[in-house]
Order: C-alpha cells, then structure tokens, then sequence
C-alpha cells in the first residue's frame, strides 16, 4: 500500500484547506458555539480558527511527516500555544480544548470526502489528517495544562503578596499582621516586603503581628527567627507580639528560645514598645514627616 505521507494527500489537502478554508473556519466556530465549550467570543474563536488552519496549510508544503508537523513547525505549534494558553487563562475545563482540536479533525475529513471520490487517496488523507491531528491536541492538552499550572503559580504569588502586608503604624514604626500559616515560601515573602519596607520608611522598628496564626511549630518559629535576624541586619530592632497563652505553652515545650527577642502579647503593647524604642513621645503630630 502507498505511504500515507505522500504528494497526492499533501496537494488534496492543501487544496481542500485553500479552497474550503472560509467554510471550515465558520464550521468550526460555529460547532464550538454550539457545543457550549467555547472560552471566548466568536471573533477570537475565527481568528484562532484561520491561524491554525493556515499554519497547517503552510506546514504542508514540507516534507516533514504528519506526525512530526507538530513538534517541527513553529507557525503551528504558535497556533496551538495561543489557541490552549486563550482556553486556559478563560477557565474552560481542559476537555473543551481537546473536543475543539477533535472536531476540526471531523470537519476536515468530510471536507476531503466532498473532493474526491478515491477511496484509496481518502483512506490515506485520513491517516494523515489523523496523524496531524492527535498530535496537535495532545501538544495543546500539554499547552493548557502547563498554563494552568503558570495561571495558579501567578495567583499562589498575588495571595501571598496580599496576605502578607506591611503597615506603617507610625513614623519609623511598621508592623506585618500575619494569618494563617507560615511556610518557607510565605516566609520569604514576607522577609522580602518587610527588608523592603524597612529601607523605604526608613523604619527603626518592625513589628511582626502572630495573633492570626494558628499554630506555631518548631518550622514557623524557625521562619520567625530569620525573618528578625534580617531585620536587625537592616539595623532595625524587631518585635513579635501576638503570643497568646497557648502559644507561648507551646513554644516553650518545644524548647524553642526568644529570650533575645522582644515579645508582647498583643499589638497595641508592641506599639507601645516600638514607641519608647525610638524615643517617640506618642503625640499624634508624631506621624507626620
């Protein structure tokens, strides 16, 4: 039997994504319409429709196999990123990616089917349009997963850039209340807002608020003590306040020492503290710069 890669299935395909190229494109926009698994407007679906179609069409004149057009070609692999990053970034479920690469594959086996009558030639286009096909909506299911994956990295950031503000209480005062839990990850946000702070404000103390976190293990005291080492680094003096009764059992159970640490068992207190540490007379003029 003929290869299936072959000039005649290259020309009748070309011809049939040429000529057939308008009808195609609305078919296609049409069926994701319809089907409801369309992420965005009608407009973005034709144009994401006519670049892929045409870098496919484009990526026929070469010799490289239908299997291989995918990971070889750059105009159609674009395609295929923009097309699965759109989807992604509109919330569509990742099957609506798949069914959309899966119903052009039927559109454009029954264009073929209206331009020859060989059954042989068909078969072949078949194979090949199979080929080309499940390759790309394999490469876009990975395009979309990977996208999703970036699109939830982006948010996990935003959460903890909000999660973890710092305030300025008062003139070279500033204070980070934190809540939930700390990490490494958090932590090191958290280190890098607050050094940052400390060196815009020029800030003198730094008050950092636990009375919204839950739990505090030897890992969280941890984070704690190296976000006050950096600190006093910046030359800044550190305060930890929040330390509720079960907190400090806690701590001391486990062993952990902050003895050098300044503490205070609510935020108000650590103010108060802050306020005599800098020599500050408490006045609210005291704000002002």
């Amino acid at each position: 039997m003929p290869g299936t890669d072959d000039a005649h299935v290259r020309e009748l395909l070309s011809r049939t994504l040429d000529e057939d190229h308008a009808t195609l494109v609305a078919d296609w926009v049409r069926h994701q319409l319809d089907t409801a698994v369309a992420p965005h407007s009608e407009q973005d679906l034709r144009r994401e429709a006519a670049e892929l179609l045409e870098a496919l069409r484009a990526a026929l004149h070469t010799t490289v196999a239908a299997g291989r057009i995918v990971a070889r070609d750059d105009a159609v692999r674009d395609a295929l990123t923009s097309l699965s990053e759109h989807r992604a970034r509109a919330g569509a479920e990742p099957s609506a990616t798949a069914m959309a690469i899966l119903s052009l594959k039927r559109l454009m086996l029954s264009a073929i089917e209206r331009r020859t009558d060989d059954a042989d030639l068909r078969y072949r286009a078949a194979l090949f349009v199979t080929d080309l096909l499940d390759s790309a909506g394999v490469l876009a299911f990975a395009i979309y997963a990977n996208g999703r994956e970036h699109i939830i990295r982006e948010q996990h950031d935003q959460m903890l850039e909000l999660s973890t503000p710092v305030v300025r209480l008062w003139r070279h005062v500033l204070a980070v209340p934190l809540i939930g839990t700390l990490d490494s990850a958090r932590t090191q946000v958290v280190m890098n807002n607050l050094l940052e702070a400390i060196q815009a404000h020029e800030a003198r103390v730094a008050i950092i608020d636990i009375t919204g976190v839950s739990t505090v293990d030897t890992a969280v005291a941890q984070h704690l003590l190296q976000t006050v080492s950096a600190v006093r680094l910046m030359g800044a003096d550190c305060v930890i306040s929040g330390i509720r009764p079960s907190i400090a059992q806690t701590i001391t159970q486990l062993g952990i020492d902050l003895s050098h640490i300044v503490t205070r068992g609510t935020l108000a207190d650590a103010l108060a503290t802050a306020l005599r540490l800098i020599g500050d007379d408490a006045r609210p003029a005291a704000v002002t710069r």
